[in-house]
């Protein structure tokens, strides 16, 4: 069975040499940005090749995460792949992290998390309710702030534990500005959340600030 290429302007490629193949025979993880990009958008623009147009996308875009999260500027038909392909990650990734011990996966949580929360063009304040074997009950958006700023309630952050007969908790939230370090604001509310969560014999496991494509873990910090 012949491999079917969908972009007409690629067919003169030796075979070897094209995106779908190589993802196929290599693995996606052996493919460029760009690469990746022509998969899903399967088609160029004008005179393109689909690579050719992926390209000059990321270039126009200044990154790959900004093309994939905004889809500006593209045919409508385009635009739902790519974001139906972002939704159908974060949506594999959670439900790992919701059928297991969100412990034995912690790269899969900060994968599902930065998918989450890296476009907002706001802060949110986001907690992961676990259970006593550490398996994610509920995943909820609790407060959401500014461009700068987020308020957020520990008493709020407490009822909603309890609600859900929680075990331990993780946090997370954004930096719009694409700077994950912990402000000194991030240190306080963290401890005042561990404090106040210990009263009711619920554990802080981690916060999370999502910055762009980066993530920065408080645990491994040692800000816990």
């Amino acid at each position: 069975m012949r491999l079917a290429e969908p972009d007409s302007i690629i067919r003169p490629w030796p075979q070897t040499e094209r995106p779908t193949y190589r993802a196929i025979q290599c693995g996606p993880e052996a493919l460029t940005d760009a690469e990746l990009l022509s998969v899903l958008i399967r088609t160029g623009a004008r005179e393109e090749s689909a690579l050719d147009t992926a390209r000059h996308m990321i270039q126009d875009g200044g990154s790959l995460l900004a093309v994939v999260t905004k889809a500006s500027g593209l045919p409508s038909e385009k635009t739902v792949r790519l974001v139906a392909s972002l939704e159908l990650a974060r949506r594999v990734l959670k439900e790992k992290i919701t059928t297991g011990s969100a412990l034995n996966s912690p790269a899969s949580v900060r994968e599902y998390l930065r998918l989450k929360l890296q476009a907002l063009p706001h802060e949110v304040f986001v907690a992961l309710f676990l259970d006593a074997q550490n398996r994610v009950n509920e995943i909820e958006e609790l407060f959401r702030g500014t461009l700068t700023q987020t308020s957020v309630y520990p008493r709020e952050v407490v009822k909603r534990a309890l609600h859900f007969n929680c075990g331990a908790v993780i946090f997370a939230h954004n930096h719009p500005s694409g700077i994950a370090e912990p402000s000194h604001a991030d240190e306080t509310l963290t401890q005042a959340l561990k404090q106040a969560l210990a009263l009711v014999d619920v554990r802080v496991l981690d916060h999370f600030i999502v910055a762009g494509s980066g993530v920065l873990s408080f645990a491994e910090r040692g800000l816990l």
